[in-house]
């Protein structure tokens, strides 16, 4: 992520007016910005940009947002780069489709960009403020975490997950066989000002059960999730 040098906003959608929107925009508040017009190309220009931040549109020609998510998120180079989505569907489907495909947070449309500004900047805060007096590496249950590297090691085994599947993992093994309700978890890995579901949190942890295992977190029906070590 950057840090002293200029933040990088990669900015993917078909509609030119609200491309030119959002350049603007962003650009007068200090971030360099570059833009795509469908998900191929934005995963072509990204390569070269290195964006701290993508703002995906969901409809687009060629590959669409959620294909070009995916895509983004097999790509260990992008394990850390924030990606919101931009859409005008505001449909639960179509949030959940956008959180299960690796997205951090999700917009619809219209944009307001005073709006937009303050969720990015909620988003290079977390960035720039990470670190402060944390453990650099949990080693529980078989699984060495290192907060450092943003990495996990299970035995012999390399485990590369996306930022929030990693600080979702890290939370919940920092404080093991403790219950958190799905309200503490967006609050401490999301964050009070992104706007997410509930449900995302069930999203992640499916996706960090798939790559770790089934038997470290643990679901506490109707009331949340915990690190097991029992």
């Amino acid at each position: 992520m950057q840090t002293s040098a200029k933040y990088k906003i990669l900015v993917v959608d078909d509609d030119p007016d609200i491309v030119e929107l959002l350049q603007y925009n962003l650009e007068k508040e200090g971030y360099e910005v570059a833009h795509a017009q469908n998900g191929q190309l934005a995963l072509d220009v990204a390569r070269k940009f290195t964006p701290d931040i993508i703002l995906l549109d969901v409809m687009m020609p060629v590959m669409d947002g959620i294909a070009a998510c995916r895509q983004f998120r097999e790509n260990p180079k992008f394990k850390d780069t924030h990606i919101l989505f931009l859409t005008a569907r505001s449909e639960e489907f179509s949030e959940v489709a956008a959180f299960d495909a690796g997205a951090d947070d999700f917009i619809v449309k219209p944009i307001k960009p005073r709006a937009l500004i303050s969720r990015l900047a909620a988003f290079k805060r977390r960035d720039t403020s990470q670190g402060g007096d944390q453990v650099p590496v949990i080693e529980i249950g078989g699984l060495r975490i290192d907060r450092t590297s943003f990495m996990v090691h299970k035995g012999e085994q390399k485990i590369t997950l996306p930022k929030k599947e990693f600080e979702l993992l890290s939370f919940l093994a920092a404080t093991p066989n403790k219950v958190f309700s799905r309200d503490e978890l967006l609050n401490n890995v999301w964050g009070n000002d992104v706007f997410v579901i509930a449900r995302t949190v069930d999203v992640h942890i499916r996706k960090v059960r798939e790559k770790i295992g089934e038997d470290q977190i643990k679901t506490i029906k109707g009331v949340g999730y915990k690190f097991n070590t029992d």
